[in-house]
């Protein structure tokens, strides 16, 4: 069986067997009943009814002497057994069955017991593929199976996409709390290359170690499925000339479009499965990624934007996320054609930063937290590709950061001098891991604590995917209690959440979600990605600190 069909339920798709019935068994011990007689009633004025014995034997006498009821026994027929006169009929017993049943019924009991012997033996699957059970739940009882499949075929890509992955097994979740480097799944990767701690940072999407660091993360089969099934989703969704878009074909986009921003989202997600452009290779998934890039670099500009399309605002937004993948697909790569490219990308977002140390919507104007941290994961890219970044840059970048923080660096609000939020706290607290906050800073340790008191919550208006997001990271990178907190609860939210029926099947829904009219379905699709590929998708930082002894 193919890995891309369905597998039935076990027997599903047999023909049934049945033994045939058995004929009636042959009348009792007497002749064919005659035609019934009628019982005679009382007459008013004739005495007495007859009793039943009485009228049974006088009925039988008549019969005799008319011819119609022989006294003989019939051929083939046992004697009647005595009875008393009111007794009921005998009922029949298992020796009637055995001796009195004809010889074909035995023969076909037989068979049908041979036929259940040699199915139970000889009918296997025809492969060995896992068994993964997704729990889910309903908040509208009797509405579980409604939809149906309206799937939208690739427009270049013939081959299925179910097949894009192995089935994962995964063991139960461990104890993540930072411990000795030998008893890590990183120290034999990190000892095998020649590079520093960061840029091994993306090697975990490398399948031995996706595998390792799953296990050892608390990743699940459930996890690792919703992301091929969101990977699916997105590939289904690719334009004909490899962009993809945040309005889309499908439901529920954006507010307003931009390609560049979109195709960026979605290759950051495949690339955080470990899927990088290859023209050749009969993997879909890279193939899909190879038309992405193809379009995608043509966008970038002499000065190394990418921002063509879409609203002002989102201008540095969209370079961001470009630079981001572009410097993970280098990184991951390591193909020189990219590094000029990439570099350029680079070099415009240091030349963007404001002169109070931030990023907001144009290059050089303003600051605020939001786009600042995006552009803080474009750097700490770079650097895991091994691409320089100035020290004055990331040091400016502090100084922002000092004047958006509360509490001496706990919390953390959008611009200064306006109140802290969970989403521009959790975005914060990452930035400071990126830029060198040790792992037992109190800062950081109380902000993590903030964090997982606000645990993520599927209910409509108290969503934020944006912050969950954020979050995810900064308890990825701290281990320990904060990890497993805020892990046993997003890895079980968010594949429950993932829709399972019709032409959106492997999305999310962006409906009730803080941003969610603005980003659309992509928007919130590959946030949720992004977090189920935390495990292997960066390195924890702590744990490369401490195998390079820093």
């Amino acid at each position: 069986m193919s890995s891309s069909e369905p597998r039935l339920p076990f027997g599903e798709g047999l023909e049934e067997v049945c033994a045939p019935m058995p004929p009636p068994l042959e009348p009792g011990p007497s002749a064919p009943t005659p035609p019934p007689l009628a019982q005679p009633s009382a007459v008013a004025g004739s005495g007495p009814p007859v009793v039943a014995a009485e009228w049974a034997a006088t009925t039988m006498s008549q019969l005799k002497g008319a011819g119609t009821l022989s006294s003989a026994t019939p051929t083939g027929v046992l004697p009647r057994p005595k009875q008393d006169q009111d007794a009921l009929p005998r009922l029949v017993t298992f020796s009637d069955l055995v001796f009195d049943a004809p010889p074909w019924l035995f023969s076909a009991m037989l068979h049908m017991i041979a036929v259940i012997v040699l199915g139970l033996t000889f009918i296997i699957p025809e492969s060995t593929e896992a068994l993964l059970l997704r729990f889910d739940y309903t908040e509208n009882l009797g509405n579980e199976m409604i939809g149906e499949d309206l799937d939208v075929s690739l427009d270049v890509i013939d081959e299925p996409l179910d097949s894009a992955i192995e089935p994962l097994q995964i063991t139960e979740l461990v104890d993540t709390t930072l411990v000795e480097p030998t008893e890590r799944p990183l120290q034999d990767k990190l000892l095998t290359h020649e590079m520093t701690p960061i840029q091994v940072s993306l090697t975990g999407r490398e399948t031995g170690m996706q595998q390792k660091l799953l296990e050892a993360y608390g990743g699940t089969g459930a996890t690792q499925q919703a992301v091929m099934d969101g990977l699916r989703w997105l590939a289904r969704y690719q334009g004909r000339r490899g962009m993809w878009s945040l309005q889309g074909r499908y439901t529920d986009g954006a507010s307003s479009e931009n390609q560049e921003a979109a195709t960026a989202m979605a290759l950051l997600a495949f690339q955080g499965a470990g899927f990088t452009p290859q023209r050749t290779s009969e993997e879909p998934f890279e193939r899909v990624v190879y038309r992405g890039w193809n379009s995608l670099l043509q966008k970038q500009k002499a000065n190394g934007d990418f921002f063509e399309t879409g609203l002002g605002n989102s201008s540095l937004y969209t370079h961001a996320m470009c630079t981001i993948a572009l410097c993970e697909l280098y990184g991951m790569t390591h193909d020189s054609k990219y590094r000029e490219q990439t570099q350029r990308a680079v070099d415009y977002c240091v030349k963007a930063q404001s002169s109070a140390g931030g990023w907001r919507y144009g290059a050089g104007k303003g600051s605020d937290l939001s786009v600042t941290g995006w552009v803080v994961m474009a750097l700490q890219s770079a650097r895991m590709a091994g691409l320089e970044v100035p020290t004055a840059t990331l040091k400016r970048i502090g100084d922002f950061l000092d004047s958006v923080s509360r509490e001496s660096g706990v919390f953390y609000s959008y611009q200064p001098r306006q109140a802290a939020t969970l989403s521009m706290t959790a975005e914060g607290l990452l930035c400071r891991q990126y830029l060198g906050w040790p792992h037992s800073d109190f800062r950081l340790q109380k902000g993590g604590d903030h964090l997982i008191r606000n645990l993520p919550v599927w209910k409509d208006g108290d969503r934020n995917v944006y912050y969950w997001y954020y979050a995810t990271q900064v308890c990825h990178h701290l281990e320990g209690r904060h990890w497993r907190a805020w892990n046993d609860v997003m890895r079980v939210v968010l594949p429950a959440h993932q829709v399972q029926e019709g032409s959106e099947r492997g999305s999310w829904d962006p409906q009730g979600d803080e941003w969610g009219s603005e980003g659309g379905r992509l928007y919130v699709t590959c946030l949720s990605i992004y977090m189920l590929e935390v495990y292997y998708r960066h390195l924890p930082i702590y744990q490369l600190e401490n195998l390079s002894g820093n």
